[in-house]
C-alpha cells in the first residue's frame, strides 16, 4: 500500500472536492450564461469501475443507516455527510488493499478521487448523473434505458450524452434508493408505484416511470433560468419588445394570465420572468406539486409562501386518501388566512384547475401554465380538466368558471429543426389571446391580440378596446398599432 494510502489519508485532494463540502448549486443566472460558450460534456470516467461503485455504495448506504439508527436520527445531513465520507474513503481504502494483496497493483490518484467522487455522488448526490446535472450547459436530460441518453444543450442543440448505469435494473434500482432517501419529500417508487415525480437538490425536477415502460424513462429538467426578466426573453428573441410591453402592463394591471404550450417549450421561465413584473412587496403564494418557481428562493420579492403538496403513503383511510397526503386545494384554503396579494398556482395538469380557478376568483393578478397545441386548445383543455371533478361538474360550468377568471392566454410554441449540426430547438411566444365570457352555445370568446406570422414570431393583429388601458402600465400603444396585422401602414 505504499504511496497509495497516504493519498487518502485525511482525504488528500478529495476535501477540495466541491461535491464534498459544498451545497448543491443552484441554477445560474442568465447573466451567468448568455452568450457563454458551450463546453466539453461530461463522459464516462475510465477510471471508475461502476460495479465497484455500486456495490461499495450498498456497503456505505448500510453502515450509515446502521449509525444513524442508532443515533436515533439526531444527525443532521451535513453531520450524515461527514460521517459517510468517512466510510467512503474507508471502504475505498479497503478495495485498494485488496487489489493490491490480489497482486492488482496500486490505483492511480486519478482513480482514488474519480471512484470516492463517484461513490459518495452515488450514496448522497445523483450518483452517474451528477456530472451532467452540475455541468451549465446542459438544460434537459432525457433517459430512456441505462445507454440511451440524449441531452438538450442551453444553446437549443440536442447531443448523445453517456450511459447512467451498467443495466436497466441498476438505473430502475438507484431510482428507488433515490426516491426513498430524499430529505424534504421521500416518494415512493415501485411496481405498486410506477410513477415518479421529486424535486431534486438545487431545484431540477425529476420525472420517472418504470414496470410499465419497455424501458426505464427519466426526465431531468434543469431550471438555469431563474433569475429572468421580460427583457432577458427580448434579448434572447423568445419575444418581441412590443408584446413584452403588453405582457409587463397586463401583469401589473393584475389581469390573470395563462402560458400554455408543449413540454419543455418555456412555460415556467415565461412565468418567473412575468412574476418578476410584480411589485416587490406584494405578498405572493405558489402552490406547486414540485417547487419549480423557486419564487421564495430569488429574493425578488419581500413576501413569499411557498406551498409544496405531498403524496400520501401506505394504506387509504376512510375518506380514501393516504396517510400523509397534502393537496394544492387544502394549501390554498390554508393560504386565505396569510394576507395574500397573489396566488399562483404552477401547474395545471388535472384537478389543480379548481385551485387555479378559486385563486383567480379569490384576487385578481394569478398566473398558472397548462400544456397545449394552441392558445384556443388550451381554453378546451382547461374545460376537460374542470369537468374531470365529478359529474357535478358540467361543461357549461366548467366554461362560465373559465370565461369569467382568465383574462389572457400566452402561447408558446417550440420547433426543433436539424441540420449540419445536429437538432436544435428555439422557443418563442407564439400567440396572446385575450379570453372573455361568450355566446351561450360556446360559453367563451377568444380575440387574438398577438397571432403568429409566417415564421411563427407573435405579432400585432385585434386589440379589444378594454386593453387600451395598459398604456398606464406601459404598455406600448404606438408601436402595437404601427405593426398590426392587416393594417396598411402610410
Amino acid at each position: 500500500m505504499t504511496g497509495t494510502s497516504s493519498d487518502l489519508n485525511g482525504y488528500g485532494d478529495l476535501t477540495r472536492l466541491p461535491l464534498f463540502n459544498e451545497p448543491p448549486r443552484s441554477a445560474p443566472s442568465p447573466t451567468a450564461t448568455l452568450g457563454t460558450p458551450v463546453a466539453a460534456l461530461p463522459t464516462s470516467a475510465t477510471d471508475v469501475d461502476w460495479a465497484l461503485v455500486s456495490s461499495l455504495r450498498a456497503r456505505a448506504s448500510e453502515q450509515l443507516s446502521q449509525t444513524v439508527a442508532s443515533d436515533r436520527g439526531r444527525l443532521d445531513r451535513a453531520a450524515q455527510e461527514e460521517l459517510g465520507r468517512s466510510i467512503v474513503l474507508d471502504l475505498i481504502e479497503s478495495a485498494m488493499t485488496d487489489d493490491v494483496d490480489s497482486g492488482h497493483g496500486a490505483w492511480s490518484p486519478a482513480r482514488q478521487l474519480a471512484t470516492a467522487q463517484a461513490v459518495f455522488d452515488a450514496l448522497f448526490r445523483l450518483g452517474r448523473l451528477q456530472p451532467l446535472v452540475d455541468n451549465d450547459d446542459i438544460e434537459n436530460i432525457v433517459i430512456v434505458g441505462h445507454d440511451k441518453v440524449l441531452l438538450e444543450l442551453i444553446d437549443g442543440r440536442l447531443v448523445d450524452g453517456p450511459p447512467v448505469a451498467d443495466s436497466d435494473q441498476e438505473l430502475i434500482d438507484f431510482l428507488v434508493f433515490l426516491a426513498s432517501r430524499s430529505e424534504a419529500n421521500a416518494r415512493s417508487f415501485s411496481e405498486a408505484q410506477p410513477r415518479l415525480h421529486l424535486r431534486l437538490d438545487g431545484g431540477s425536477r425529476l420525472a420517472a416511470a418504470a414496470w410499465v415502460t419497455p424501458r426505464p424513462s427519466v426526465v431531468i429538467r434543469r431550471h438555469r433560468l431563474m433569475q429572468v426578466t421580460l427583457d432577458d426573453l427580448v434579448a434572447r428573441d423568445m419575444l418581441s419588445p412590443t408584446a413584452a410591453s403588453f405582457l409587463r402592463a397586463a401583469v401589473r394591471a393584475r389581469h390573470s394570465i395563462v402560458v400554455s404550450g408543449a413540454q419543455g417549450a418555456g412555460k415556467t421561465t415565461l412565468v418567473r420572468a412575468l412574476c418578476a413584473e410584480i411589485d416587490e412587496g406584494e405578498a405572493i403564494a405558489t402552490f406547486e406539486t414540485e417547487y419549480e418557481l423557486h419564487l421564495h428562493e430569488l429574493d425578488r420579492h419581500k413576501i413569499v409562501h411557498a406551498w409544496e403538496a405531498r403524496p400520501g403513503s401506505g394504506e387509504r383511510g376512510s375518506d380514501g386518501r393516504q396517510a400523509g397526503e397534502f393537496t394544492i386545494d387544502e394549501a390554498l384554503v390554508d393560504s386565505f388566512r396569510f394576507n395574500l396579494s397573489r396566488q399562483i398556482v404552477g401547474e395545471v395538469r388535472g384537478k389543480e384547475i379548481w385551485a387555479m380557478i378559486k385563486a383567480m376568483e379569490s384576487g385578481t393578478g394569478s398566473i398558472s401554465t397548462t400544456h397545449a397545441a394552441d392558445g384556443v386548445a388550451a381554453v378546451r383543455k382547461l374545460v376537460t380538466c374542470a369537468m374531470e371533478a365529478g359529474p357535478h361538474v358540467t361543461q357549461g360550468l366548467a366554461t362560465s368558471k373559465l370565461a369569467a377568471t382568465v383574462d389572457l392566454i400566452v402561447q408558446l410554441s417550440m420547433v426543433t429543426t436539424t441540420g449540419s449540426g445536429g437538432a436544435q430547438r428555439t422557443r418563442r411566444v407564439a400567440e396572446i389571446i385575450a379570453l372573455a365570457p361568450g355566446e351561450r352555445e360556446v360559453g367563451y370568446a377568444t380575440t387574438h391580440v398577438f397571432r403568429a406570422d409566417a415564421s411563427g414570431v407573435a405579432v400585432p393583429d385585434v386589440l379589444p378596446d378594454e386593453y387600451r388601458t395598459l398604456t398606464r402600465h406601459g404598455f406600448d400603444l404606438g408601436a402595437y398599432l404601427s405593426t398590426q396585422l392587416g393594417v396598411v401602414q402610410p
